[in-house]
């Protein structure tokens, strides 16, 4: 039988991945946070080696990666036999953007003979259907601005910088960057109203050729609720590559904020 193993960041996707497939083993890593409750299998980054055999002598055939991992510092002199393997190719990854190095680690597994799948493979509706899912309809200057921030990401992509940007009126108030979309939200909230010309729209999208196995971009209640302090008139989603956490509270949220959520083919 094949068994699962989640390796759990932080945030509330790895839970629900749990609670789903109670069966699964549930790794997390020392130096990051997380939420998961009871039997766990805690692991340290420098140990990969150790990591792989764990899987195989636990049965594990496929894995998935969920919630944030960030970039916990590594102690060379600790490196195991297997971590010492990868190291030639890390390094350079780890100076490049997060995609180069999902990329490796999905390699890295796939050759230790794991399936690697996506955590929308695993849950049924984690994604957002193509359509208007609450709020009211988007103005056509709110359309606009969702076309503009797609522009920006999709040019963007080739030097791997983040899943999220701001528009209003056609001008850019905020990209995401390595600090996440809280901190891009917060800057555009601080934004002088003589430098806004409208209300705006917050779009997340992957980024071009982003593999959706790892990394996939998601916003949550808290999302919304950050959009609305940062007085953007609503929110944008690609279509089915957008992870919607906690859909109940992401549309009460929105609701509450009268915000509207679109997804829509990017």
């Amino acid at each position: 039988m094949s068994r699962l193993a989640i390796l759990c960041g932080g945030g509330t996707l790895p839970v629900t991945l749990a609670t789903a497939h109670p069966d699964a083993m549930c790794v997390v890593f020392e130096g990051v946070s997380h939420d998961m409750p009871g039997d766990v299998f805690s692991h340290r980054f420098e140990k990969m080696g150790g990591l792989f055999e764990a899987l195989k002598d636990g049965g594990v055939t496929r894995l998935v990666m969920a919630g944030g991992l960030g970039r916990p510092p590594l102690n060379p002199a600790e490196f195991d036999a297997g971590m010492m393997a990868i190291a030639p190719r890390l390094m350079p990854a780890l100076q490049g953007g997060d995609d180069a190095i999902l990329r490796l680690i999905i390699a890295v597994f796939e050759e230790q003979g794991f399936e690697v799948v996506g955590a929308h493979e695993l849950l049924d509706g984690l994604t957002a259907e193509e359509g208007l899912l609450a709020g009211p309809e988007p103005s056509k200057q709110a359309m606009q601005d969702a076309s503009r921030a797609a522009d920006i990401l999709l040019a963007l992509s080739p030097l791997d910088v983040g899943q999220g940007a701001v528009v209003a009126a056609g001008l850019a108030l905020g990209i995401e960057t390595l600090q996440g979309t809280d901190a891009m939200l917060r800057f555009v909230s601080e934004t002088p109203d003589h430098l806004r010309r409208g209300k705006g729209v917050f779009l997340k999208a992957p980024k071009r050729g982003q593999d959706l196995r790892v990394d996939m971009p998601a916003i949550g209640p808290d999302t919304v609720r950050a959009a609305a302090k940062a007085g953007v008139e609503g929110v944008v989603v690609a279509a089915g590559r957008v992870v919607v956490l906690g859909r109940s509270q992401t549309l009460a949220a929105l609701e509450d904020t009268g915000l509207f959520l679109l997804s829509r083919v990017i």
